[in-house]
């Protein structure tokens, strides 16, 4: 077994000593330590190394007398139908089972509701840090937790990004009345949540931390500022190195903090394609890098890998297995939430869900109009989550497009609502915004040359359109008739976006429901295609990005 551990990590392609740091004065450690992190696993308990390969590296490196510590940076109990069907339990006994030593908080622990997520934590076996997780303004969690390793104190500290309050469903951070009593330390600055990871970051020094660590959810995506891991490091002194999640990138870096010293970050993708490392060795040199896993089978295939997380994973998805493999329809066409031509320099399909029409996005806006009678439909592209390829449609398909259970609801809105609701989603364009549109029942043009009109509060909730500033949206059709901004329409969507706020959506908190939550939303697509559609989608999906719904207009019309 020994052996086969070894070529486990021999046959890994090693992302390493692409950011490295040596402390000066840095107390010496007898042995090696290794902190392993995991981020954005996203229910992929058996995908890339798998939490059996996880479980065998980590104890491989103890094997070789190394000092190891497990840490997740969130978003692991969602993404796929083991954490939807069990509301994210399964995934946290797995968690157990591998044997974390500490985890953060990432934006989808919440996505089962709060009081949901307290349950999952008292299952945990492992505690949770955050330093910038409040409820009426008192911390949640511990900030941080030092750990010892020959009488060298290390300080593991929590970071949860505040785009979590509109990522996940803003209700949940809400009280019955409406007013948010949990918060992240968010603002418009930034500031409150440099001081907040200065105030850990100090406090953790003062208890005798020789390093800091930080275990963030943070990432690197520019609707995050000024939340990014890159705004928290060059605002802040006396972090050693900052483990960072929630952009599923995988990037090694070295940057100055607020006082000039260099600060490790590093990241290791989604779904245990990557295991991140950081070493400090008894020299105090410091390293980051991830092992990656290249190949189309999983590793505890592969090898055939026996621990205790291979049994428990076992276990956990035998019972969801047979249910997951039963066949509900068919398809003739890809249904795409990537750009089917286009790669990025690893060669990687470039994803356009968040920032494009696609005919994954027709089928899900179709759906929700389809089965609500709406005049109008709409879809976030963050909530469509993966592409389902010609053939046969099975349950575990349909979950995973639409993983997070949110219910259809439709209401009553103005054309003008309608307007301000499509030029927020098309803020960050051409970046991509997981609260983009999606849509059925209307057309409409994206002027991408006009600077996006919108305001927002300090938590990224919409506020208004720039009263006279030109709108990038126009030219939008409703069943085939220019919208009227005074017209009520019936609009369609489902509980998170309308009810929840989610990706800041305000428009519709006080809009009229007049269907509230009738149908999960997994349950509205697979209906539709088995009861309008006949059990097959067919011709009309056929073109990749869609039937011409959304037009991107990138240059201003020549003068006539």
């Amino acid at each position: 077994m020994k052996k086969l551990l070894g070529l486990l990590l021999a046959l890994c392609m090693l992302l390493s000593g692409v950011a490295f740091a040596e402390t000066a004065e840095a107390p010496a450690l007898q042995q090696e330590l290794v902190v392993l992190f995991t981020s954005d696993v996203h229910c992929g308990v058996d995908t890339g190394f798998g939490y059996a390969g996880l479980a065998a590296v980590r104890d491989n490196l103890k094997a070789q007398g190394k000092h190891v510590v497990l840490v997740d940076n969130g978003d692991s109990i969602q993404g796929a139908p083991i954490g939807t069907m069990t509301k994210g339990e399964a995934n946290i006994k797995l968690m157990n089972a591998v044997g974390y030593d500490v985890a953060t908080i990432g934006n989808h622990e919440f996505d089962y509701g709060m009081e949901r997520f307290h349950e999952l934590v008292a299952m945990a076996e492992f505690p949770y840090v955050s330093c910038n997780f409040v409820k009426n303004g008192e911390p949640v969690f511990a900030p941080y937790i030092i750990k010892e390793f020959d009488g060298v104190k290390v300080a593991f500290l929590g970071i949860s990004t505040p785009k979590t309050i509109t990522s996940s469903a803003p209700k949940y951070f809400q009280d019955e009345n409406g007013n948010f009593i949990y918060g992240f330390c968010q603002d418009e600055t930034g500031a409150a949540l440099y001081a907040a990871v200065q105030t850990a970051i100090d406090a953790a020094k003062g208890e005798g931390a020789q390093y800091v660590i930080g275990l963030a959810h943070l990432g690197n995506e520019a609707e995050c500022q000024p939340w990014t891991y890159a705004d928290v490091i060059a605002n802040t002194t006396g972090m050693d190195a900052l483990l960072d999640g929630h952009s599923h990138d995988t990037n090694q870096v070295e940057m100055l903090n607020k006082d000039g010293n260099t600060v490790l970050r590093s990241a290791c993708g989604t779904k245990l394609e990557g295991i991140g490392y950081l070493t400090i060795g008894t020299n105090g040199a410091m390293e980051t890098g991830i092992y990656m896993w290249g190949n189309d089978v999983a590793a505890p295939e592969l090898f055939g890998i026996e621990n205790d997380a291979a049994t428990a994973v076992k276990a956990a998805t035998d019972e969801l297995d047979a249910k997951l493999k039963e066949v509900v329809a068919k398809t003739s066409v890809d249904l795409l939430i990537e750009d089917p031509v286009a790669v990025d320099e690893n060669g990687k399909p470039i994803r356009i869900i968040r920032n494009a029409e696609t005919n994954l996005g027709d089928l899900c806006a179709d759906a929700y109009r389809a089965m609500s009678g709406a005049d109008v439909a709409i879809v976030n592209g963050g909530g469509i989550r993966k592409t389902i390829k010609a053939g046969d449609i099975t349950l575990n398909d349909i979950l995973l497009v639409h993983p997070y259970s949110n219910s259809m609801c439709m209401i009553e809105v103005t054309g003008q609502e309608i307007l301000d609701a499509l030029e927020f989603s098309v803020r960050s364009m051409p970046g991509e915004f997981g609260g983009f549109l999606q849509v059925s029942g209307m057309t409409f043009e994206i002027h991408t040359y006009i600077e996006s009109p919108v305001e927002m509060d300090e938590a990224k909730m919409f506020v208004g359109v720039k009263e006279g500033a030109p709108r990038r949206i126009q030219n939008v059709l409703v069943g085939g008739e220019p919208i009227d901004p005074a017209k009520t329409y019936t609009l369609a969507s489902h509980n998170y976006k309308i009810k929840d706020m989610g990706d800041g959506y305000t428009h519709f908190a006080d809009n009229k429901i007049i269907l509230d939550e009738v149908m999960v939303d997994n349950q509205v697509l697979m209906t539709y295609i088995t009861d309008v559609l006949g059990g097959v989608v067919g011709a009309e999906y056929a073109e990749p990005y869609g039937q011409g719904r959304i037009v991107a207009v990138p240059e201003a019309p020549a003068a006539e």
